[in-house]
């Protein structure tokens, strides 16, 4: 088994703009949409200043960010691949990439000084363990400026999944075919395998790589934030469970 930064650079990340189907752009679009919603359910009306993507991957939240005002925004991720993947579609905006790990954001962030922190796209689920989550929770609310939001969105594993529906299908076109399977063998996390079929002239080759996923109850996910200090506020983002902090 590898790590999830492992993962990324062996497999995931040169799939991943891909497996999400249409243009970077309408996925900009579409992170700035949920965005702005969970921003102003949460009463966050004020759309300028420092903002963190932790996790930022492509950059499609970084993206989204910088075009709803925020500035400057420092997108976090491992892999270097998807750095650079942002950066040549970031040009004149303020984005700042930094290739680290999440869960050392106090590295680039001065205490109570940013406004807005996001962790999306199944992020918070690739931490080794729950003391993790709880260590980012801290340290987000430590980052933020009174008043300021921690959006979080995520698929909760916490329902295990049997039979053939742990196979789910990605994405597929004529040239690849992504499938996920799911095993779900720990009570805590789960195992997420990736295969994806590529088309070289006239034979499909097989490439696979597998990483575990934390499985984290929304009542759980919340009640953590909620003693890390966090008001929250509980919603839907598509088929994603979305959990906005909004630290007092």
């Amino acid at each position: 088994m590898e790590g999830v930064k492992e993962h990324y650079e062996r497999l995931l990340a040169r799939h991943y703009s891909w497996m999400f189907g249409g243009s970077f752009e309408e996925k900009v679009s579409e992170q700035r949409t949920i965005l702005e919603d969970a921003l102003h359910c949460a009463g966050i009306r004020s759309l300028s200043g420092l903002a963190l993507d932790l996790g930022c991957g492509p950059g499609y939240q970084s993206m989204a960010l910088a075009q709803l005002g925020f500035s400057p925004v420092i997108a976090i991720d491992t892999s270097a691949t998807l750095l650079d993947e942002l950066r040549s579609h970031a040009q004149r905006l303020s984005i700042q990439t930094v290739e680290d790990d999440v869960l050392h954001l106090d590295r680039y962030v001065a205490e109570c000084s940013a406004n807005v922190l996001v962790c999306m796209g199944d992020t918070i689920t690739h931490l080794e363990n729950r003391e993790d989550v709880m260590n980012l929770l801290r340290a987000a609310s430590k980052a933020l400026a009174n008043g300021g939001a921690f959006v979080i969105t995520y698929r909760d594993l916490s329902h295990e999944l049997r039979g053939v529906d742990r196979f789910i299908p990605v994405h597929s076109d004529d040239g690849r075919v992504m499938t996920c399977f799911l095993e779900f063998d720990q009570p805590e996390s789960a195992m997420v395998h990736d295969l994806v079929y590529e088309k070289e002239a006239s034979d499909w080759k097989l490439q696979k790589s597998c990483y575990r996923k934390l499985r984290l109850p929304t009542d759980w996910l919340e009640q953590a934030m909620t003693s890390a200090g966090f008001v929250v506020h509980r919603g839907l983002a598509g088929r994603m469970t979305r959990l906005v902090g909004i630290k007092p």
